[in-house]
């Protein structure tokens, strides 16, 4: 995928107010640097000044001794694929001392499909904003990340199908279309198109790819592109997204 350096310092610019990076921040390089989540979090920590603490490949292994050094390092900004997550909360609760002594602010979830009910657990253990608990949905395609959404203890399980993804970042369009690439209202499932600041330029040599998943932007500027992500989602009436799956699936 054709990822511009202007597609990733969008991404960082549109994001630093939201989440208050500064260079006080200790981010953890906990993903393979194959996966788009360690652009995020590698340039994420650089970027803003802050420092940046590569997590040894046995360690992100062990959620024990993931739970250490987090502790140990005094770090303040994880990115986690839920499924990680859940495995660090079984270790933090076995380990309350351990957990007593983390500096978090920010847990941000990504990579995978969040299951809210799972997070009532951590919840009973630690304040509802220390460290604040994040959801974004993204692909590499639009540069890691498109959309967030600030969880609460209150919300826990309270999205009864799909998994809660919040708002477009800054720069960010989303549209839930149909098959004739119509708006859709709340409440209705359609096929999630992102647009904006983060669409990517193509697949590198697969023009007939990047033709059909690539689009023009009907809703933007002359010119503007936007992504067919092949997801499905749904506007709720709060103004939100809800991910619901694959459309393949």
């Amino acid at each position: 995928v054709l990822v511009t350096h202007a597609n990733v310092a969008a991404l960082l610019r549109a994001t630093r107010d939201t989440f208050h990076f500064t260079g006080e921040d200790v981010w953890a390089w906990f993903h393979s640097f194959a996966f788009d989540f360690s652009v995020w979090e590698i340039w994420g920590a650089l970027v803003h000044g802050g420092r940046l603490v590569v997590v040894p490949f046995d360690v992100s292994r062990s959620p024990r001794d993931l739970l250490r050094l987090l502790a140990r390092e005094r770090v303040t900004v994880l990115n986690q694929t839920p499924s990680a997550f859940h495995q660090l909360d079984t270790a933090d609760s076995a380990d309350p001392r351990t957990g007593e002594r983390l500096r978090l602010r920010l847990v941000i979830f990504g990579g995978e499909a969040l299951d809210t009910a799972r997070l009532a657990a951590w919840y009973d253990r630690h304040a509802p904003d220390a460290p604040r608990l994040v959801n974004m949905y993204g692909i590499t395609e639009t540069t890691v990340h498109v959309t967030h959404v600030t969880l609460t203890a209150d919300a826990v399980g309270r999205t009864a199908h799909g998994s809660p993804i919040g708002r477009p970042v800054p720069g960010v369009r989303a549209y839930v279309l149909d098959a004739r690439m119509r708006p859709l209202p709340p409440g209705a499932a359609g096929e999630l198109y992102v647009g904006g600041s983060g669409v990517a330029l193509g697949y590198l040599g697969r023009p007939a790819l990047t033709a059909g998943r690539f689009l023009a932007d009907p809703f933007g500027r002359p010119g503007d592109r936007m992504y067919r992500t092949g997801d499905l989602a749904r506007w709720n009436a709060a103004g939100e997204l809800e991910y619901l799956g694959r459309s393949d699936d």
